[in-house]
């Protein structure tokens, strides 16, 4: 690694054990230590951090390079990735997210210079190594701190996923998702809505379905089986009794964590990570359960937005999250109908209930 700060030291042929030069080293040793300020900060340690995988294809847009690999085949994808290096990819759906996991770790780094409890990226991708200038230059482009990189070089990337500790992974690829969370993995599929709502640039906004997302679908498939009455009756029975927990559950708990520290210096009502449940439940007669059970982990939540059935879309809409998760295809679509960065969270007995049209869409990466 070259380190460039503005200062060139040059030899032009001189004897470097003269007390001049050693001096001159010296200076220029005191230059270039780690603690220069015009130094990138260095990234979380992976088992002290917050991980979040990402694919390359949710982080950047490139359904062009996609087509061409799809259409023309490998080589060809590779030649033109190369041949336009130079040229960084445009914004995929989760760069906004990602820029504001960096927002927030400003803010945790001003409160606590020497934490490594922080967000930390990885950018996972099957891509071969050639294709990672392009990345490396894009991210560069768009001034992102992204320093892991995971290219597999045809391979799928799922199984270095614990390896790097990741506590969240989220793709366009609804296999390698259900891969992930096969291994216990929190996982989604991320939809790209056609027109993306502007959302805050200092706050981190996270979305959250309730069953089969954050919770078990215990409940879920009590609905599927008996219908609405029964699902009703079996949440009044129940509701003292935790339900277990979700896929994204561990997420959750790991933003948790993080807004604590906020809370610890009294920041609590200016805490740059903002969560929201927003569920299908109907608050009397089935939120006690689901309140309780977040009580019961230890967890807060910031919002809980019980629609009661109605569409989940212009609820969205007004919160303007970061991102969504949800375990059913239809209200992914609502939301990123209404411009909310979606992600599919394929969990439960909601995947087994066959849908004209549903497998179709979850091989796509983006709702046209």
């Amino acid at each position: 690694m070259s380190v460039n700060n503005g200062h060139t030291l040059t030899t032009r042929g001189q004897d470097l054990t003269s007390s001049s030069h050693r001096a001159l080293l010296e200076d220029a040793r005191k230059l270039l230590k780690p603690s220069t300020p015009t130094r990138k900060p260095q990234p979380p340690k992976p088992e002290n951090a917050v991980t979040i995988g990402v694919s390359a294809r949710v982080m950047f847009n490139m359904e062009k390079e996609q087509q061409i690999y799809e259409q023309q085949g490998l080589e060809d994808y590779i030649k033109y990735q190369v041949e336009h290096e130079t040229q960084p990819f445009s914004p995929g759906p989760a760069f906004s997210f990602v820029k504001a996991l960096e927002a927030v770790n400003t803010r945790l780094r001003e409160l606590y210079p020497e934490s490594e409890e922080l967000f930390d990226v990885v950018l996972m991708t099957n891509n071969h190594a050639y294709v990672g200038l392009r990345l490396i230059n894009t991210i560069n482009h768009h001034q992102l701190f992204i320093e892991r990189f995971c290219m597999t070089g045809g391979n799928s990337p799922i199984g270095y996923l614990k390896a790097y500790h990741t506590n969240l992974y989220l793709s366009a690829d609804p296999v390698k998702v259900r891969e992930a969370l096969e291994e216990g993995i929190a996982a989604a599929t991320m939809f790209t809505p056609e027109k993306m709502t502007e959302v805050s640039e200092t706050q981190l906004r996270v979305a959250f379905d309730g069953d089969a997302v954050l919770f078990s679908d215990e409940s879920e498939r009590i609905y599927k089986a008996h219908g609405l009455d029964k699902f009703f009756e079996h949440e009044k029975a129940h509701e003292n009794k935790p339900l277990d927990h979700g896929p994204l559950k561990g997420f959750l708990e790991a933003l948790g964590k993080l807004q604590k520290k906020f809370y610890g210096k009294g920041q609590r009502m200016d805490c740059p990570i903002r969560t929201y449940l927003v569920t299908a439940r109907s608050a009397a007669s089935s939120g006690t359960r689901a309140l309780k059970t977040l009580r019961s982990w230890g967890l807060e939540i910031d919002e809980a937005l019980f629609l009661a059935g109605a569409p989940k879309g212009p609820m969205l809409e007004k919160i303007r999250p970061h991102i969504f998760f949800d375990d059913q295809m239809f209200h992914v679509e609502g939301a990123a109908e209404m411009g909310t960065v979606a992600c599919h969270v394929p969990y439960g007995i909601a995947q087994r209930v066959a849908r004209k049209g549903i497998n179709d869409k979850e091989t796509s990466s983006s709702l046209k």
